[in-house]
């Protein structure tokens, strides 16, 4: 594994320690910070291949802090560490455009996992692949996580990028909810299916320069992406 850097915002010192421990004996470059506001403060001083997040911290929570850190970059995956299970509050996690959530506790494996599939996710935008799409007026380069149309450039987080590409692949088709879960999730619940409605409500708002394109949802289906 290459030797990532992760940003560690957890204010609980013994569960820092485990968890710095851990990455770096499977190769990561961490830096720990206790608060929220210590991280936003490291962030941009130096460069990250992944965040961390607790959502309960002092001084500035988790929430705020990946606000803030989307707001400088829309491709670092961000993953929550939370030991919250409140649908709710996954929910607002994922609006704060967090790539993903793990649950309190967790197994040093699983973390390690679950990042190694957005730090390759964000390898390949790296690459010299260019991977674009036409979607009536509008452009979607997936590398780039942008959209563009004539006067509005969008910025897409992964995630947004990674259901987007999937509709458009399976441009006209009706997809079932449980089959967009198994293939942009990974797997097929009743919390993650509450998340992605989250973001069909944002592609479609994304989609809104060009009339002719519509997200459909397929009532007690699914959804269909289609350009009229």
């Amino acid at each position: 594994m290459s030797k990532a850097k992760v940003l560690l915002a957890e204010d609980d010192l013994s569960l820092s320690f485990v968890i710095k421990d851990g990455l770096q004996d499977a190769g990561f470059e961490v830096i720990h910070c206790a608060d929220g506001e210590a991280a936003w403060q490291k962030f941009q001083k130096a460069s990250f291949d992944i965040c961390l997040l607790d959502i309960n911290m002092p001084v500035r929570d988790g929430f705020s802090l990946a606000k803030k850190i989307r707001q400088q970059s829309d491709v670092i995956p961000v993953i929550f560490l939370t030991a919250k299970s409140l649908e709710e509050d996954k929910i607002k996690g994922f609006q704060t455009g967090a790539d993903d959530y793990i649950t309190k506790p967790f197994s040093m494996q699983e973390l390690i996992m679950r990042m190694d599939v957005f730090l390759r996710r964000t390898k390949k935008l790296k690459s010299d692949a260019v991977e674009e799409y036409r979607l009536g007026t509008l452009r979607f380069s997936y590398d780039e996580l942008k959209i563009y149309s004539d006067t509005v450039i969008t910025s897409l987080t992964q995630r947004e990028a990674d259901l987007l590409k999937f509709f458009v692949t399976h441009l006209n088709k009706i997809l079932k909810r449980e089959e967009l879960l198994l293939n942009v999730w990974g797997k097929d619940d009743y919390f993650l299916g509450r998340s992605m409605d989250v973001f069909i409500t944002k592609l479609r708002k994304y989609l809104k320069p060009d009339p002719n394109i519509a997200l459909e949802t397929i009532h007690g289906v699914g959804f269909r992406l289609q350009i009229n």
